[in-house]
């Protein structure tokens, strides 16, 4: 029954007996995680090794945010704002008995393993209060998402204090890279994980965006205007020459010779993580504008996104350009909707949805890391994508079902209808709103 409820929020109508499987089966996984421990309005929380009272709002941990704030999260806000609140004051609660202040990025039931990189925490609190999420204290989260960026160190894999790659970052505005071969001496380094210099100042840089939104909510224009301004730090490790962003040294000189698939170590680790340069060539979800200016102009971004297509390989299996296998990707195919071809957003979210989720055993093509792979097909099977979440904007993509109904909260049903849809007929005429 409990089950039945919660998939009953989104019902479909249309499309193939496979597409009804792995939308319901996707559906069913992204409500997996996070895991409520609360028992009898009490949890036992790991960070002070106490039982406490929930007050009414529902404790929840096991929750990998570097993934799941990108479409996991902005699902929840659409088919259960309340519970969603809970997931936030969660987050709140762990701040508040973290040594620090600060918020989780990889929270488990046996405390935040700091896996991955940035401090996407942030982003989940932005995204909530800008979509009007709001039972929660603003100024309370603001606090402990500025200590995220600025009381630990940004290295990642890593829970060690501020250090000197920290300091550089607040000062130079990216996180400079080591050549290779070259012998690490930062302390607060994970051996294994290395810098991932470009994908932490990127990802560093979204964050501090999230952190402008939060700060401007709260009245406070100076600091809106300082975390603003560092959010635009990806510029620091653009290439012009070759239109990718590319890894400096502390001098500022762009490490050479340089192969934009293969350099980095294993998984790209030197320098991005777990995805290569092409992967992160478009990771400024904040700005997509800026970037289009960067990168040469409307024609010349349109004809690299094709190039990148191009190339994969029709499973979607992990590989080097569209590499949906893995998260950091996720909202490339929607920003051909910024380039003024709709149609090929349609193309690929659809092509993608077909081609990489499976009704087998083996139906996910990389790890569903609690929810996000799945959310993604969700989403984008019902139409709608949100790129840069902290920012109200969804991208509108081609519906695989003829008609989709999504329970909002509070008795109310946003009903999206595609008229005609086929497997062949996949394209959007037109589109209107009520």
């Amino acid at each position: 029954r409990i089950w039945n409820e919660e998939l009953g929020k989104i019902r479909i109508s249309g499309g193939t007996e496979n597409d009804r499987h792995v939308f319901y089966t996707s559906l069913y996984r992204c409500l997996e995680r996070p895991v409520c421990v609360s028992e009898d309005g009490r949890y036992f929380s790991v960070y002070d090794n106490k039982v406490h009272d929930d007050d009414g709002h529902a404790y929840y941990t096991d929750d990998w945010v570097w993934d799941s704030y990108r479409a996991a999260h902005p699902l929840r806000i659409l088919l259960d704002a309340p519970k969603h609140t809970d997931m936030i004051r969660s987050f709140l609660r762990m701040a508040e008995t973290d040594g620090r202040h600060c918020l989780p990025n990889f929270p488990e039931i046996t405390g935040d393993s700091r896996r991955m990189n940035c401090n996407h925490g942030v982003s989940v609190m932005a995204d909530a209060w800008c979509k009007g999420v709001r039972d929660f204290d603003l100024r309370e989260a603001y606090a402990y998402a500025k200590n995220s960026v600025e009381r630990k160190t940004l290295a990642p894999w890593s829970s060690a204090a501020p250090g000197w790659l920290d300091s550089f970052y607040m000062e130079k505005g990216y996180i400079p890279a080591l050549y290779p071969g070259e012998k690490e001496t930062v302390p607060e380094v994970n051996s294994w994980e290395k810098r991932q210099a470009v994908a932490v100042t990127l990802g560093t840089s979204y964050d501090q965006w999230c952190l402008s939104r939060m700060a401007a909510a709260l009245g406070l224009e100076h600091e809106a205007e300082h975390y603003l301004d560092c959010s635009y730090n990806y510029r620091n490790l653009f290439n012009p020459q070759t239109s990718f962003f590319h890894p400096k040294d502390k001098e500022g000189k762009f490490i050479e010779p340089f192969d934009y698939r293969f350099s980095g170590g294993m998984g790209a680790r030197d320098y991005y993580g777990e995805n290569n340069a092409w992967v992160y060539r478009w990771d400024v979800q904040h700005n997509a504008g800026d970037l289009v200016e960067l990168m040469g102009g409307t024609e010349r971004v349109i004809a690299d996104l094709d190039t990148m297509f191009d190339k994969t390989p029709t499973d979607f299996l992990w590989n080097a350009y569209y590499n949906h296998a893995n998260e950091p990707v996720h909202h490339v195919p929607f920003l051909y909707n910024h380039l003024g071809q709709p149609w090929k957003t349609q193309k690929w979210s659809r092509f993608i949805c077909d081609k990489a989720y499976k009704n087998k055993v083996e139906g996910l093509v990389g790890n569903e890391d609690v929810g996000q792979m799945s959310a993604w097909y969700v989403l984008a099977a019902c139409g709608l994508y949100p790129v840069c979440p902290g920012d109200t904007r969804y991208e509108i993509s081609s519906p695989v079902f003829e008609k989709t109904e999504i329970q909002v909260g509070e008795g109310n049903t946003f009903i999206i209808r595609a008229n005609r849809n086929t497997p062949e007929n996949t394209y959007i005429q037109s589109a209107k709103l009520n």
